[in-house]
């Protein structure tokens, strides 16, 4: 499944799941931009390790993707740090609960401008180019939440439904191509987005952190176990290789039966 030489551009990467989608891909040859918030002197650490580590050539954007502006800096640093751009995942995301009724209308506007305006912005812009070199991989890190709802979070499920349509769409225009466009839909996730989760809920319950984490797990994940952010990175790697060449416009559950249910 090597990607040697192929360039990759992944939002939301200075930790969590983007973080390991990029080491995932960098494993396999491929230069990599990532794109995220973080101290100077963390980040530069990063990017000089994944490049030490696997002879490559990693860089670093700090566009905020809150705007259609801040998506052209973005790209435009990938073309010019990295000479094209073979992969686009888009990762980047924010999360706010809150019933309908008290959801500030200013976390709705941030949560949609991020979790899909973004992915639509950064599609738009590296179509044109992938169309020129006649290869393609667009990876949208999406959520169960794009496949089914829970409450509280209007915002956030409304944005991941969107981004799977937007994934079908994108699918449908470059069926002819070798360009392909997939979303993958993770359940829990121990991230620092998840963990704020739990920690909300030991507060409220009055509960221990682990105890808490795993009533958290108990109320949806049927395998009792978080996705780990090393297994979303070997999905990604798949859907980058030439075996899912004529996979395109899904949406992948890697859940624990989550969605099963």
């Amino acid at each position: 499944m090597s990607l040697q030489g192929k360039r990759a551009v992944i939002t939301g990467s200075t930790s969590g799941i983007g973080h390991s989608i990029a080491v995932a891909l960098a494993k396999q040859g491929c230069d990599v931009l990532l794109n995220g918030f973080g101290e100077a002197a963390a980040i530069e650490a990063l990017t000089r390790d994944l490049a030490a580590k696997n002879r490559v050539k990693a860089f670093y954007s700090a566009a905020n993707l809150a705007t259609a502006a801040g998506v052209s800096s973005l790209i435009a640093q990938a073309q010019t740090d990295l000479g094209g751009i073979d992969i686009l995942v888009n990762n980047a995301g924010i999360q706010h609960t809150s019933p309908i009724e008290d959801f500030l209308p200013e976390r709705w506007d941030a949560i949609i401008a991020l979790n899909l305006s973004a992915v639509f912005h950064a599609i738009h812009q590296v179509i044109p180019g992938m169309r020129r070199q006649g290869w393609g991989r667009i990876i949208n890190i999406a959520s169960v939440h794009g496949l089914v709802a829970s409450p509280y979070k209007a915002a956030y499920v409304a944005a991941k439904h969107g981004v799977l349509g937007l994934t079908k769409v994108t699918a449908l225009e470059l069926a002819t191509t070798r360009i392909t466009c997939n979303a993958i839909c993770p359940g829990w996730v121990r991230t620092p987005l998840v963990e704020r989760q739990i920690e909300a809920k030991a507060k409220e319950q009055s509960l221990p952190l682990e105890e808490a984490a795993i009533k958290l797990l108990a109320e949806k994940q049927p395998s009792q176990r978080f996705t780990l952010p090393e297994d979303i990175g070997a999905l990604t790697v798949f859907l980058c290789s030439e075996a899912a060449g004529n996979m395109t416009g899904t949406s992948l559950p890697i859940d624990g039966a989550w969605t099963a249910q």
